[in-house]
């Protein structure tokens, strides 16, 4: 062999390769074994993009759309497209990338002229044109202080002062046929990979559609979600009355000492959400009986249940709460996944017409006995745990269920108010860089699992697959059904949490299957300045993950 010669494995397969061949190149061979379009691979499980030159024996895994992270790189690529598009056709104008919304994202292009249908139709036309010129992304990488320079003289303020605090002496910055931009991760080799999506004016902005993993060859129909939305614009008001709208700022509260100020009228933005929903509860002339509370994993429900608990009897009710863990069906009836492991999350587990049983008399105001489930012997068993529902009781139901109405099918819907908690962050990197609620919502967990369930960073991040998947099964279909909705993120979270997830995340190296996961979480709280936790009363929704809650 000569030394030009090194070796890649490939679905454990070994072969022979010439030095400083492409992913690009090596792709074109594999293109046929792989579902849809290769964006990118991981290399000895570290993403590179297509571009990058194999110079030394490797593991490679080619990185398709049907792939969390290719998604990504997809999702990214199409946003880079927009903004150039109308930058391009309203040069005045600054297009502002903000929050997920029905298979697509929210984003607004701000100016003095109201923006109107005919005005996205030209932005369509021209992104059409750019992906048909199949533009190449030019990676290159600038030093820090060079690139603070270059924003601030170009009035890209938000980037600007994201970068302020960056600890690496560079950054990686994109040119696409002359426009130029920073983005944090990969993106495709050119503008013809991006050859699915479509705009929807939404008013005051647009929504960009494009395609799931699941089916990254078709758009997915397009779903008003006006509760989800009136929540991201409740929440964009919350960090206008905070000060703070980007990463940039939040760090610049932290660096001046105010931090504190900032904790305590966060919080107090919850406390004030939490009290107007427990009136609606009980100020009503139906007087709900049963509050059900659901949500997506590590949204803080139990925290949040709790807290409305208070505020309940502080309306002169008290709740009564029940677990459908208890409700679960003997471990010999329990459903099957996809991956041959006992489905909880379904909602087959869950003995639906017994629980409709207790329901149904609870509220004739007869006493029921609730089984308590035996998780070791996979069964349910009565232990004369009583309960009866007297005039001023509530009874309180926390499940990944709870707004599904097959659940309660026997309840009506004037004795139900249901509840949808989830960590809904509009905060941003910058003005194109979003910050995904997923991302908060798995550091979350595995700040809380290394606490509390002597569960290691890397299981919980090998098992967040699977819990996004019943999440889109079983939580995410049923979200608009809630009666109101609640967001559990806080503007400041992210530089707490920073403080115990990136140590736990350091310690793992590139020799874990998972490691590309591992280092792009690692990226994006390198971003954040860390606090310290003295200031976080001890009901907050984020003691219930860095441990410390007065309800636990």
């Amino acid at each position: 062999m000569s030394d030009s010669q090194i070796f890649i494995t490939i679905k454990n397969q070994k072969y022979e390769l010439e030095d400083s061949t492409t992913l690009l190149e090596l792709s074109e061979r594999f293109k046929k074994e792989y579902l849809s379009t290769i964006v990118a691979a991981r290399v000895n499980n570290d993403i590179k993009e297509l571009s990058f030159r194999i110079k030394e024996d490797a593991e490679i895994g080619f990185i398709d759309l049907t792939d969390e992270d290719g998604m990504r790189i997809y999702r990214r690529s199409l946003y880079f497209i927009f903004i150039m598009a109308v930058h391009d056709v309203f040069p005045d104008r600054k297009a502002v990338i903000t929050h997920p919304m029905s298979n697509g994202v929210y984003c607004e292009i701000n100016g003095e002229d109201e923006l109107t249908e005919d005005d996205i139709e030209l932005v369509d036309k021209r992104m059409r044109e750019i992906v048909s010129m199949k533009i190449p992304f030019e990676k290159k990488e600038i030093s820090t202080e060079s690139a603070r320079r270059q924003y601030k003289d170009s009035g890209k303020l938000d980037k600007y002062e994201v970068l302020e605090h960056r600890q690496k002496p560079y950054v990686t910055s994109y040119n696409c046929g002359g426009y130029e931009d920073y983005y944090y991760g990969y993106m495709v080799p050119d503008t013809g990979y991006i050859n699915c999506f479509a705009l929807k004016f939404h008013k005051p902005g647009v929504v960009i559609q494009y395609p799931a993993k699941t089916d990254p060859c078709k758009l997915q129909t397009f779903t008003e979600q006006k509760k989800l939305f009136n929540v991201f614009i409740e929440y964009k008001k919350w960090v206008r009355i905070l000060d703070v709208e980007n990463i940039g700022s939040l760090n610049e509260i932290v660096k001046a000492g105010e931090i504190g100020d900032l904790i305590r009228v966060s919080e107090a933005l919850h406390e004030k959400k939490i009290a107007q929903i427990a009136d609606k509860i009980t100020n009503n002339e139906e007087e709900k009986r049963i509050v059900l509370i659901s949500g997506p994993s590590s949204s803080g429900k139990t925290t949040f249940a709790n807290r409305l608990g208070i505020q309940l009897r502080v309306n002169g009710f008290v709740p009564r709460t029940i677990s459908l863990d208890n409700y679960f069906v003997n471990r010999d009836k329990t459903p099957i996944d996809e991956d041959g492991e006992f489905d909880y999350e379904a909602l087959e587990a869950i003995d639906i017409e017994l629980f409709n049983e207790h329901l149904s008399e609870l509220l004739k105001g007869n006493e029921v006995e609730i089984p308590v489930y035996n998780f070791e012997t996979g069964s349910r068993e009565l232990k004369g745990k009583k309960m009866i529902m007297k005039d001023n009781n509530i009874l309180v139901i926390e499940g990944i269920h709870g707004l599904n109405d097959k659940l309660t099918k026997s309840v009506s819907c004037e004795d139900k108010y249901k509840i949808y908690v989830s960590a809904l962050t509009s905060l941003s990197i910058d003005d194109h860089n979003r910050i995904p609620s997923t991302d908060t919502r798995i550091l979350r967990r595995i700040v809380r699992d290394n606490q509390f369930r002597g569960c290691s960073a890397i299981n919980t991040i090998n098992r967040w697959p699977s819990v996004r998947r019943g999440e889109e099964k079983n939580i995410f279909p049923f979200q608009e059904n809630a009666d109101i909705m609640f967001n559990s993120s806080l503007v400041y979270e992210l530089c707490l949490l920073k403080v115990y997830a990136e140590p736990l995340l350091l310690k793992l190296g590139p020799d874990n299957e998972r490691y590309s996961e591992v280092k792009r979480l690692i990226e994006f709280l390198s971003y954040f300045l860390p606090i310290d936790a003295k200031d976080v009363p001890n009901n907050s929704i984020v003691k219930e993950f860095i441990g410390g809650s007065c309800f636990f």
